[in-house]
């Protein structure tokens, strides 16, 4: 049973309050690969954790420091990151933030 083929209309997904600040929206998602977007308000916390699946991600709009593996990097709206599966990161956000990340494979909790 494979994904199909399809467009989503962002309008049509649920938002999904993940943490205190933090909500989410699964915008796509194959066998392989799932697509997610992220608000995050200012002053937000997502704590240091770590899964098996590989991630990247963009900022598209905000600014946040984000840490991978215990070192501290600023990131603004246009910078994007990788971060290999069981990697330790977190984020906290210096002003509201959007970020698109993909995971892969697909988080079976963020279906």
């Amino acid at each position: 049973m494979g994904a199909q083929a399809k467009i989503i209309n962002r309008s049509s997904v649920a938002a999904v309050t993940v943490l205190p600040g933090v909500v989410r929206r699964t915008l796509g998602s194959t066998d392989k690969l799932m697509v997610v977007e992220f608000h995050v308000a200012a002053g937000a916390v997502v704590p240091e954790h770590n899964h098996p699946h590989d991630q990247a991600g963009y900022v598209v709009s905000g600014e946040m420091v984000m840490t991978i593996n215990g070192k501290e990097a600023l990131c603004r709206a246009g910078d994007s990151y990788q971060i290999p599966g069981g990697v330790f990161h977190g984020v906290r956000t210096l002003s509201d933030t959007v970020i698109i990340d993909v995971f892969s494979p697909p988080r079976e909790e963020y279906a």
